[in-house]
C-alpha cells in the first residue's frame, strides 16, 4: 500500500488534470463570448473616428488607401495578394477612389506597359485626415490604459487578425499576416475570401470620397 502522502499528491495531479479541459473551455467561451460582443459594439457605434469626418470613408477604401500609403504603389494582383482578396475585388473596390482622384493610375517604372496603382497627393491627405479622426478614437476608448496595455492589446489583436486571415487563407496556425491586411477588421467580417470585404464599393457610389457604408 503507498504512503498516505504519495496517494494525496497522486489525487492532486488528478485533480488539477481534470480541471484543466474545464478551466480552458471556460476560457475560450469567455473569448469568443468577447469576440461577439466587440462585433456587435463595433456594429453599433461604428468605429469610424471622431469629429466630422466620422464613418465618412468606408472599410475597403480605408484599409486599401492605407496599404498604398504603407507599401507604396503597386499592380493589382500585389495589392490583391496582400489584402487578401482577389483581384477582382480589388478592382472593383479601386474603381471610385481612381473617379474620385484618391488613386492614379500610373506606369510601372521598371516596365512601362505594366500599371500600377499609387496613392495621390489628395488621396494621402484624405487618408491622413481619417486616420487621425481614428487615430482619436482609440485614444478616447483607451484613455485609462497605460502604455504597456495599449502596447499589449495591440500585439495581441494583431496576433488575432493575422490567425484569423491564415484560417480564411488554409494556412496552419501561426502562418497568417501581420493583420493589418483586409482579410479582418475585427467587426464580424472575413474577406480572406473575394469579394467579402467590399461594403458599399461596388456600386462605386463615391466609396473613395467617403460614401459607401461606414466602419
Amino acid at each position: 500500500m503507498p504512503p498516505i502522502q504519495d496517494m494525496t499528491s497522486a489525487a492532486s495531479v488528478s485533480r488539477e488534470t481534470a480541471s484543466e479541459p474545464t478551466d480552458d473551455a471556460a476560457l475560450l467561451d469567455a473569448l469568443q463570448h468577447q469576440v461577439a460582443v466587440f462585433a456587435r459594439r463595433a456594429e453599433q457605434t461604428r468605429l469610424g473616428g471622431v469629429g466630422q469626418v466620422r464613418n465618412s470613408m468606408d472599410r475597403a477604401a480605408y484599409l486599401l488607401l492605407n496599404r498604398l500609403d504603407q507599401e507604396g504603389p503597386m499592380g493589382v494582383k500585389a495589392l490583391a495578394a496582400g489584402m487578401g482578396i482577389d483581384s477582382s475585388t480589388v478592382t472593383r473596390q479601386v474603381a471610385p477612389l481612381v473617379d474620385s482622384g484618391l488613386v492614379k493610375r500610373t506606369s510601372h517604372p521598371e516596365d512601362g506597359r505594366a500599371v500600377v496603382l499609387e496613392l495621390s497627393p489628395r488621396g494621402l491627405a484624405r487618408l491622413e485626415e481619417v486616420r487621425s479622426s481614428r487615430r482619436e478614437l482609440m485614444a478616447q476608448v483607451t484613455g485609462g490604459w497605460t502604455e504597456e496595455e495599449r502596447n499589449s492589446f495591440t500585439t495581441l489583436l494583431t496576433r488575432f487578425n493575422g490567425a484569423l486571415s491564415a484560417r480564411a487563407a488554409g494556412l496552419p496556425s501561426g502562418e497568417g499576416g501581420t493583420g493589418d491586411e483586409g482579410g479582418t477588421d475585427g467587426m464580424g467580417g472575413t474577406g480572406g475570401t473575394g469579394g467579402t470585404d467590399e461594403p458599399g464599393v461596388g456600386a462605386g457610389a463615391g466609396a473613395g470620397a467617403g460614401a459607401g457604408t461606414p466602419s
